[in-house]
């Protein structure tokens, strides 16, 4: 059976032992997500995480590494999500700017205070958040994105 595939980003930045989380509404109900959101036409994987990170949390994401991709079946929906999860940091404030009209606000967890959840937007939250604290993480380099353009050269 072919299921319907959607192609996420997602950003894990930890600061001061808090994790950047944003706290959205869903069809489920209010849930709690890495910022995180689909990738759109046309657009690199890292402009993609930077943008969504802006648009939940008014924050400006520098991705450092890359944590993985993953890949999600949602049987009961019948839907595929890939996500390419990304490891960073933010640069500078939060800034006064609108945020998406899910999203009810950014907020600043501890790991436990994650896991302790039972309203995570998806299974990916919490897989992601434990590859993190295991330590893994690839370079940047190792993504490459080959445009039209690119391959005429």
């Amino acid at each position: 059976m072919l299921l319907k595939c959607h192609q996420t980003v997602a950003a894990i930045i930890e600061r001061e032992n808090r994790f950047l989380m944003v706290k959205e509404h869903t069809k489920d109900g209010i849930k709690i997500n890495q910022p995180a959101g689909h990738l759109e036409a046309e657009e690199s994987l890292i402009n993609a995480v930077k943008r969504e990170t802006r648009e939940e949390t008014a924050y400006d994401f520098v991705p450092r590494s890359l944590l993985g991709i993953y890949k999600w079946e949602n049987t009961s929906i019948q839907e595929t999500f890939i996500r390419y999860a990304f490891i960073g940091t933010i640069n500078g404030e939060k800034k006064n700017l609108p945020l998406d009209n899910n999203i009810i606000d950014a907020i600043w967890l501890t790991a436990d205070q994650i896991t302790a959840s039972e309203n995570h937007r998806s299974i990916l939250v919490s897989q992601c958040l434990q590859d993190y604290l295991g330590g893994v993480s690839y370079p940047l380099e190792i993504i490459n994105e080959v445009t039209l353009e690119h391959a005429k050269k």
